[in-house]
């Protein structure tokens, strides 16, 4: 756990000045000697003292505005978080203000977190579901108010993340009920958190039941990766379920089924997970676990807010459950017809 980082109060009795000359001090007050003002400066130096910026924007009045730091991205989850949060705050008459980064390093991270303080930001929201963004969140200021979303499920800090185990355990749970005696997986990409989450719950899920548990097919979140996928499985007669770890993969996996000849999901059941919007218009329309984007977004909201009126209450962590949402890519195995 990080060590609490020096006040202005430290500063004051390390200088020997009330808390009152260091304020002054620090915003260039005239009405202080020039002694004195040496001695908070060398006291500040000394301690590595950071003026808290964001608790100067709730004085200055411009707490309203809040800060979103996120990769660049058009993938489906973390553009319906960004939306999701934009609503969010506009409810609650706050506004918004994006910095895209192309890649989660620590200075890239540091430097949009310090533009967001420039334009007077009360607090920070990181969209990080990629492992790589960790050590980009620990050079987060100390004084700065932050939650993060959708990112390390044992990070020490104000955490919203999707349920993404429970997510596959559902889906998993939804083709073995229908009959199948095993459910296949075509995986998101390595590094990712709901990658890893979406995997453990479909292999855990099989384990438990005491099913096989066939090898993972990696893959992208692509379509095109969905599709690829596909065509291995389709040549696979013992594939008669599969569980793709976003609805692009599963979406893939229909087109090279069809083309193969094998129907979904007469012979070949399919479940996919973020229920996006054309889900429900896939030739046949597509099961898949449906986040709740929105109830992320507002927990994240509220967990900014009890941030940045009580900086030292302990961190908090929000686990959003997620739903499944039955429609007509699963039934059971010919077998079982």
């Amino acid at each position: 756990m990080r060590q609490r980082p020096p006040a202005m109060t430290d500063v004051a009795a390390l200088a020997g000045v009330s808390h009152q000359t260091v304020s002054r001090v620090l915003n260039a007050h005239p009405n202080v000697s020039e002694d004195t003002r040496a001695r908070v400066r060398a006291a500040i130096a000394e301690l590595g003292y950071r003026p808290n910026r964001a608790a100067k924007a709730l004085v200055t009045g411009r707490s309203h505005l809040i800060g979103v730091v996120t990769q660049t991205t058009t993938l489906y989850g973390p553009a319906s978080l960004l939306v999701a949060f934009e609503n969010a705050a506009a409810l609650a008459g706050m506004n918004v203000t994006l910095a895209s980064v192309p890649t989660m390093t620590r200075q890239a991270l540091v430097t949009a977190v310090n533009r967001q303080l420039d334009q007077g930001v009360a607090g920070i929201v990181v969209i990080a579901p990629v492992a790589s963004a960790q050590p980009a969140i620990d050079g987060i200021p100390d004084d700065v108010p932050y939650v993060v979303v959708d990112g390390d499920p044992d990070l020490r800090t104000d955490l919203v993340t999707i349920d993404q185990v429970e997510g596959a355990r559902l889906a998993t749970r939804h083709l073995l009920d229908a009959g199948h005696a095993t459910v296949w997986h075509v995986s998101g990409p390595p590094g990712w958190f709901d990658s890893a989450g979406r995997l453990e719950g479909w292999r855990s899920t099989l384990q438990a039941a005491g099913c096989e548990v066939p090898p993972a097919i990696p893959a992208d979140w692509t379509a095109a990766a969905g599709f690829r996928a596909g065509r291995t499985l389709a040549r696979m007669s013992e594939v008669t379920a599969v569980f793709a770890a976003n609805d692009h993969l599963a979406l893939g996996l229909l087109r090279a089924f069809h083309e193969d000849g094998r129907s979904v999901p007469v012979d070949i059941s399919v479940v996919g997970f973020d229920d996006v919007a054309e889900a429900a218009y896939f030739t046949p329309p597509l099961t898949s676990v449906r986040p709740d984007f929105l109830q992320a977004a507002n927990r994240t909201l509220g967990l900014l807010l009890e941030r940045m009126a009580t900086p030292d209450r302990p961190a908090e962590r929000a686990v959003i459950a997620p739903e499944l949402v039955v429609r007509a890519s699963v039934g059971p195995p010919r077998s079982r017809r």
